[in-house]
Parts: structure tokens; sequence; C-alpha cells
């Protein structure tokens, strides 16, 4: 890609030493095969607030919803630092034009999921989430956000990338010009990727593009971008991916033969039982959008949303 994806990231996971022992958390998959595709913009909350290398470390106390961030052996309160240099950052990230944000799990300051916070007792529950990535996902609500640890699974890495890709997508359209013509194409070349995430919203996103010419157009492109981002966040399924397949084959009924739908479709079932993996009856098809030229199929987003070499599509 000769215009990478601009990504906010914890700066421990590119291998930089900015970690409370002088280590780092250097992460070879988003740096060896997402960075072929991904510009990153590290933030190392601790040191860029202004705690030196190697330092005592910290964690979170008190009350999961409003916890503070205390050293773990003095138990020096250190909060309303890092909230206020939180707060700083993140509006100078607005100028970094991020399509989204991975963060280093389990940190007390950018840990974005089940984050352990101590009680009085002592007793850590894994209720947290840490003051910086809190403050970024206030401050950034429709950006794709996701740790380390959890891309490890195929489905999570999928959904985020898929996210990423398709937001860095609408951020080229609205470039070229808010207009129905736009927002038509690109509602046009996403609509099967985003009938594989959730039917009902698609059906909104529909109503809202034949509807939009009596709107004002920047509620329609607003009201368009939230539901994009709330249908992208809903993970895709064996059986909405085989809904979308079935509709794709669809275009095809007086195209090819008897064994050849007989053989799509065979492969769907192998599919619906988890023998083959997405990438099989799409390459498939693939192969029949290019036989056949069939046009409306040659500009799905869905028959090819992203590079083949992060091999999103070969988990069964």
């Amino acid at each position: 890609m000769e215009d990478k994806i601009r990504i906010g990231i914890s700066a421990c996971l590119l291998g930089q030493h900015v970690r409370f022992d002088g280590g780092h958390k250097h992460d070879r998959y988003l740096t060896d095969t997402l960075g072929e595709y991904l510009d990153f913009i590290p933030v190392c909350p601790e040191v860029e607030a202004g705690f030196p290398i190697p330092r005592e470390t910290f964690r979170l106390f008190g009350d999961p919803d409003n916890p503070r961030l205390v050293t773990c052996r003095s138990n020096a309160d250190y909060t309303d630092r890092m909230i206020a240099w939180a707060e700083k950052r993140v509006r100078e990230l607005e100028k970094e034009d991020l399509c989204g944000f991975i963060f280093k799990s389990d940190s007390p300051s950018s840990g974005l999921v089940r984050v352990k916070v101590y009680t009085p007792k002592g007793m850590p529950e894994k209720k947290g989430v840490g003051l910086f990535a809190r403050a970024f996902t206030r401050h950034f609500p429709l950006l794709p956000v996701e740790e380390e640890g959890r891309l490890n699974d195929p489905k999570l890495r999928e959904t985020f990338i898929e996210q990423i890709f398709t937001l860095k997508h609408w951020r080229e359209n609205i470039a070229v010009g808010r207009c129905m013509k736009n927002l038509v194409d690109f509602h046009t070349r996403y609509k099967l990727l985003l009938l594989s995430h959730c039917t009902v919203n698609v059906r909104a996103m529909g109503k809202l593009v034949a509807e939009g010419k009596h709107m004002p157009i920047e509620s329609v492109y607003d009201q368009y971008e939230n539901l994009l981002v709330e249908t992208l966040r809903m993970k895709s399924t064996v059986k909405k991916n085989l809904n979308v397949l079935e509709h794709i084959l669809g275009y095809f009924k007086n195209q090819l033969s008897a064994d050849e739908k007989k053989e799509m479709l065979e492969i769907f079932d192998r599919y619906r039982q988890e023998f083959v993996p997405l990438i099989v009856p799409v390459t498939l098809l693939n192969h029949y959008v290019r036989k056949t030229g069939e046009p409306y199929l040659k500009q799905q987003v869905y028959l090819d949303p992203h590079p083949v070499a992060l091999k999103l599509r070969n988990h069964a």
C-alpha cells in the first residue's frame, strides 16, 4: 500500500525500551506483518507523562469504574497527573488522522479490558480499564480499538482489521466530497461486507441512503458513519457469511452449469460444517466473477476486503 493506514499503538509493542524495567514487549506480528500496511504512531503513557526508566510499577486501586493509579511499593497516587496528561495527549492525537489504536494488555494505563483493579484488602478484580485507554476511547468513540493479546484470536483480528481498512476507505470517500452520489457508491461497494456483520443495520443504512436526498448531507453522513461503525463491531459468523455467499451465488443462476452449482453448494456445506475456511468458497466465487465479468460483484469489497497476505479468512 502506497498510503498506509495510520494507527496508534503502545510504544513497547514496537520494541521500544519504555517499560518499567527498561524492557519492551515487541510484537513481531504487528511490526512485521501488519506493519506492511500500517503506519504506527507510538504512545507510552508513563514515559510521556514524565515518569523515568526504570520506575516503580503502577497498579489500579479502588472503584473499577473510577480507579486510582498508585505505585505498587510506595503507594504514591499519580492519578491526577496521568489523567491530565491523557486528556492533553488525546487532543494532540486528533491531528494524526488515526484509524484505530492497538493497546498493551493488562497495563494500568493502556489496558483496554479486564485490567486488574485492587481492592482495599489487596485482592485483584479484572474489571478495569487503563487510564489512558479510557481517555482515548471516550475522546474517539468511533475509532476501532483492540489489545495486542486479543489479536491472537483469529476472529477478533479479522474484525479489527476489517474495521480499520473500511474506516480508511470511508475517509477517502469523504475526502472526495460529501454528496449522495459518493455515499451511494460507498454503500454499494460495501453492502455485502456489511451484510456479513448485521442485516438489520444494513437495511437501516439502505433506507438512510435512499432517503438521504431529503436530509442535510452532514446529517446523512454522520448517521451513516455511526451505523457503519456499529455494524463492523459485530462479529461475522458462519451463518451470516453463508447468507452472503448464497446471495452471491444467485447472480450466477443463468451462467453456471448444473455441475458447477452443485460443486459450489457442496463447498458451502463444507464451510457450514467448518471443514474448510471462508477463503475456500470466496476464492471459487472470485473465479466465477472473473470468468463472467458480473459487474455488481466485481465491485464488492466483501470478495477482497483486505490483503491476502494477512490470511484473515484462512481459519476454519
